[in-house]
């Protein structure tokens, strides 16, 4: 005889995958980097007014390096090494971008 918590586990969904969350953080960070108003964008930036959740500063870097892998963001030059700056690409038309794994 089962338990009622076996019983209640058998209809429970699985639990969601990390890539697949953080695929969603990269998505999330695309759509807002789309409605930028300027042409480019800093980390500054992406960690004060960019989407939530954001950990660190590291993470924020890691979702731009994959944007930039992807083509949405290319490189800026900057007077300091420790200063992040990216030209946004944006690619017409845009109606529903996404990010294939």
């Amino acid at each position: 005889m089962q338990t009622i918590f076996q019983r209640l586990a058998q209809s429970r969904p699985s639990p969601p995958t990390e890539e697949k969350t953080k695929t969603d953080a990269a998505q999330k960070m695309l759509d807002f980097i789309l409605r930028w108003p300027r042409e480019s964008i800093a980390t500054t930036d992406l960690m004060i007014y960019g989407p939530r959740p954001k950990k660190n500063a590291e993470e924020v870097l890691r979702l731009a390096t994959i944007l930039e892998k992807h083509g949405w963001l290319s490189k800026k030059d900057t007077p300091k090494k420790n200063m992040h700056h990216w030209n946004i690409n944006r690619k017409q038309p845009v109606v529903r971008p996404l990010l294939d794994g």
